[in-house]
Formats: C-alpha cells, sequence, structure tokens
C-alpha cells in the first residue's frame, strides 16, 4: 500500500498539470455545505483532469473580517444558504487540518466521512476516539493523525484558513474561486447553491473554451468506491430524477448489493457486495 509521503509527492506532481485551482470555502459541520459534496464529487469525475481543490474551513470559528475584497476577485452569486449561527467544534475542525497533512485526498476522504458520522449516523465528533476511528476507516497512519491533531502544524494550517477567508472576504457559505494559472488575473467568485451546468460553465469559461468530459464510471462500480451515500447524492451524479435513482438503489437493495441507513437526516446506502 502507498504511503501518505508518496501520495504527497504524486499529488504535488499532478498540480503541476491541471490549469484551474479551486478553493471551496465550507462549514463541515453545516448540512447545506455538505449538499455542495455530490456536486464536487461529479466534477472530479467528469473534469478532474483540469482543476485541483483547496477546502478552506469556515464558520463562526472563524472570525471573519469585513476588510477589502481581493483584488483577484469578483462576485457573481450571492445566496445565503446557511442558518448563521453554527457553533464548529474545535477539536473536530482541527482533526481535518491533521488529515490533509497526510495530503490532500486523504484529507478529502477524512472530510466526508466525518460529515457521514455527523449526518447520517449521529456520532459525537467531539470524542477524540471517534476522530481516530474515522481516520482509521479512511485509511490514515492513525498514529501521525493524534500527533498533528495537537501539533502547531495544524493550528497553522486552521489559521491560515481564517486568513483566507478573511482575505477573500467570505462570509456565507458554501463558496467557491476559481482561479486560473494566469495570476495576474482575478479569480470568480460563486457563492451559494447551483446547478452543476453553472460550475460546468464557470470551468469552461475559465479554460477558455470547451473541454472532454470524462464519462461516469457505472453506479454499481462507483457505489464500490463509497463507504455511504444518499440518493439525492446519486441522483445529482447520475443526472437522474431523484424516484428513479431510489428505484435502482431499492432493486440493488433486493439483490443485498447495497445496505439502506436510515438517520434523521434523511437516507443513506452502504455497499455490501457487487459482482
Amino acid at each position: 500500500m502507498m504511503d501518505w509521503k508518496t501520495q504527497n509527492l504524486l499529488e504535488l506532481k499532478n498540480v503541476r498539470n491541471k490549469p484551474i485551482e479551486i478553493y471551496v470555502f465550507i462549514d463541515p459541520f453545516c448540512e447545506e455545505c455538505w449538499l455542495l459534496n455530490p456536486i464536487i464529487k461529479k466534477l472530479q469525475l467528469q473534469y478532474g483532469d483540469y482543476f485541483t481543490l483547496k477546502q478552506v474551513l469556515c464558520g463562526n470559528l472563524t472570525v471573519l473580517n469585513n476588510g477589502s475584497k481581493s483584488k483577484r476577485e469578483r462576485t457573481i452569486g450571492n445566496q445565503n444558504m446557511m442558518e448563521q449561527g453554527t457553533v464548529v467544534p474545535h477539536l473536530a475542525a482541527i482533526s481535518i487540518k491533521a488529515a490533509e497533512l497526510q495530503g490532500k485526498r486523504a484529507g478529502f476522504r477524512f472530510l466526508r466521512r466525518l460529515q457521514e458520522l455527523i449526518f447520517a449516523e449521529q456520532a459525537n465528533i467531539t470524542d477524540i476516539n471517534t476522530l481516530e476511528k474515522c481516520a482509521q476507516s479512511v485509511g490514515l497512519d492513525c498514529k501521525e493523525f493524534i500527533r498533528d491533531i495537537y501539533s502547531s502544524s495544524a493550528a497553522r494550517a486552521f489559521q491560515c484558513d481564517i486568513r483566507i477567508s478573511s482575505e477573500m472576504n467570505v462570509a456565507e457559505m458554501p463558496a467557491m474561486v476559481f482561479f486560473n494559472e494566469h495570476i495576474e488575473d482575478e479569480g470568480l467568485k460563486i457563492t451559494g447553491l447551483y446547478s452543476y451546468s453553472i460550475y460546468v460553465q464557470i470551468l469552461k469559461e475559465m479554460l477558455g473554451g470547451y473541454v472532454q468530459p470524462e464519462n461516469i464510471p457505472p453506479l454499481e462500480k462507483y457505489l464500490s468506491s463509497q463507504s455511504i451515500i444518499t440518493t439525492h447524492d446519486l441522483s445529482v451524479i447520475y443526472d437522474m430524477p431523484y424516484q428513479q435513482m431510489e428505484r435502482k438503489m431499492k432493486k440493488l437493495q433486493l439483490q443485498q448489493k447495497v445496505e439502506k441507513i436510515n438517520s434523521t437526516n434523511g437516507s443513506y446506502w452502504k455497499c455490501l457486495k457487487l459482482s
């Protein structure tokens, strides 16, 4: 199995070949920000060869000032999609930055699993044991992870997120800021949740024309790569009406390929076995 340091080097190599950088600003403990996940997943599946992602943590723990707007950005949306007043558990927020120290992909895997624990399983994510189990479940080096949670490196990374949010004047979430490879060009910021086609349109505009999307993998193959996922997420990724996707998942459930998990935040699907 590839160690996380080697994974970091490969990620750095891949970044050089991708002309677009996207900053994703989220409160990881806000359900509305959680709804951005299927859009990001689909963008990565279809256009991942063209961009890199940097996730930036926001929330009431990160006190944003309303200083001057970054010279590199212009706003095209101002839709507030979250209730203000969300309190970000400090230990859990720092744990996300600790996971990122093992690579951006590791950080994304950890964040998504942490959100699953919050919204699907109602787990206590302020408990260090829960965070450690979360790290283990996504393949992190747990000893390194625990050490990093209490390190100055994770704290500095979190403070960096606070600074970036302030400099880019991000006060509403979710938000995404797109930058191209020309440092002198201003970025493009979109605040709130929009249809998938809007994000594709922005990518094409930033790339200066037509780009060739990759094919979405077959449903069962994609499910095998996920821990748990909602019908809503799948309907977005596969551009299929919710009820039609729900029927597909129920067929897989009858075939004992997936298990349905019910929670106060909705229904989730967990892959069992796929032929």
